[in-house]
């Protein structure tokens, strides 16, 4: 019997060669997905928040820049080499194995590039990806042992694709990922139409007012009382949170825009058991480090919180950086003072003032960034389309120009 995968009848190679395709096809299938619902919640209650852990993290994928190409989700490049992978298992050919064998051998290797990326660059894994590099590398496996070979050796069995098909694949390829663009822009251009009903979610939450204590550590400062501005947000964030560095990207874009309409008081609220005791969470280590060494210096604040978003990988994975970043503002020894974590801990402790939001949690303030707009608890991220149609709507009420929401219509929303 000659060495093949797929065409030796129904053998177990086989039937776990389509499953390993079905495999990749679910993984890139939810990978695509979640991408979408990241980057485009569809209401003001899908956004994305740090919850579960800093490494395993969906989110950090989903707003990388390497999620996609050109628009283009790489999900959907996985999906259809898992296409392939169960369509070879089903209708075999030899020009088909060999084909799908070549594939295999190019997918691995960006497998093994993106998991390279993950771990090193955005220091965060996937689990939906985690699962396509599973299977993947199943698939490569059965295809280096049981795919045709010839004398040339036992590597040349990679190397002889048919060509026609190849050509066909690309061609598929390049009509599924034109879908997928136009998909995207539609999803971008549906933005305006959710940023109206997000807004007018917005208006149906109950008033839960702002803490007790709010911070004096305001990233955006348009007024010298907190409640004069027309948007002022109390944002409970935590620096090593994905998500926070995700928001903080949106709020760099608008407070130029809406430049001495906002003021953002920055709640330290650090997802880490050494000085977080609202939540049982401990996902974060490092962060208390950090939120001590912002608040040490009332005059630097600004700048060390910048720098710190700016290097937001660095600072998640490297005590040594965090030390030399206090080191070089003179802040390191400041922050050891009683008194610099005393304030640090009276402000993540206004996270009981509020009532529990889930029933696995005891209070309101249970995951970053959550955000209190003008009194209004929002938990989670927005877009940029969602947080200027927000403002906007605020400004407009703030200054007398709107009475109902209902006036409020997208045409408001312009490209700058």
């Amino acid at each position: 019997m000659n060495r093949s995968l797929t065409m030796n009848g129904v053998t177990w190679p086989r039937i776990v060669s389509f499953f390993s395709g079905l495999g990749m096809a679910v993984a890139s299938v939810l990978t695509v997905q979640h991408f979408f619902l990241a980057n485009y919640p569809e209401s003001i209650f899908e956004g994305s928040f740090c919850d579960i852990s800093a490494f395993f993290n969906c989110d950090s994928s989903a707003f990388s820049s390497i999620s996609q190409v050109s628009g283009v989700p790489i999900g959907l490049f996985g999906f259809i080499v898992g296409a392939l992978v169960m369509m070879g298992a089903v209708y075999p050919s030899k020009e088909f194995e060999r084909t799908n064998s070549f594939i295999s051998l190019v997918n691995i290797i960006g497998v093994f590039f993106l998991f390279l990326y993950s771990i090193f660059i955005n220091q965060s894994l996937c689990l939906f990806c985690l699962g396509y590099y599973v299977f993947s590398f199943l698939s490569f496996i059965l295809f280096f042992v049981f795919s045709q070979t010839n004398k040339k050796g036992i590597f040349s069995r990679f190397f002889h694709p048919s060509f026609k098909m190849l050509f066909t694949f690309a061609l598929i390829m390049a009509l599924a990922s034109y879908g997928m663009i136009e998909y995207h822009e539609t999803k971008k251009e549906a933005q305006k139409a959710v940023a109206v009903r997000v807004v007018k979610q917005f208006y149906e939450l109950p008033v839960v007012g702002n803490p007790s204590f709010i911070s004096p550590y305001w990233t955006v400062r348009s007024t010298e009382v907190f409640e004069e501005a027309p948007v002022h947000i109390v944002e409970y964030g935590d620096y090593l949170c994905s998500d926070c560095l995700y928001l903080e990207q949106q709020f760099n874009r608008l407070k130029e825009e809406f430049s001495g309409k906002v003021n953002i008081a920055f709640q330290f609220f650090p997802l880490e058991e050494e000085c977080n005791r609202v939540v049982d969470k401990d996902i974060h280590p490092g962060a208390c480090e950090l939120a001590y060494y912002a608040a040490a210096d009332p005059g630097q604040f600004q700048v060390i919180h910048d720098e710190i978003f700016a290097n937001f990988n660095t600072a998640r994975s490297d005590h040594q950086w965090r030390k030399e970043l206090a080191q070089r503002y003179g802040v390191y020894e400041l922050a050891q003072d009683p008194s610099v974590q005393e304030i640090v801990n009276l402000i993540i402790n206004t996270g009981r003032e509020y009532e529990k939001t889930s029933d696995q949690y005891e209070y309101g303030i249970r995951s970053t960034p959550t955000m209190i707009i003008n009194g209004r608890m929002v938990i989670g991220t927005l877009t940029y389309e969602q947080m200027r149609a927000l403002f906007q709507a605020l400004v407009e009420e703030h200054e007398g120009r709107k009475k109902f929401i209902e006036n409020w219509v997208p045409t408001k929303l312009s490209k700058k």
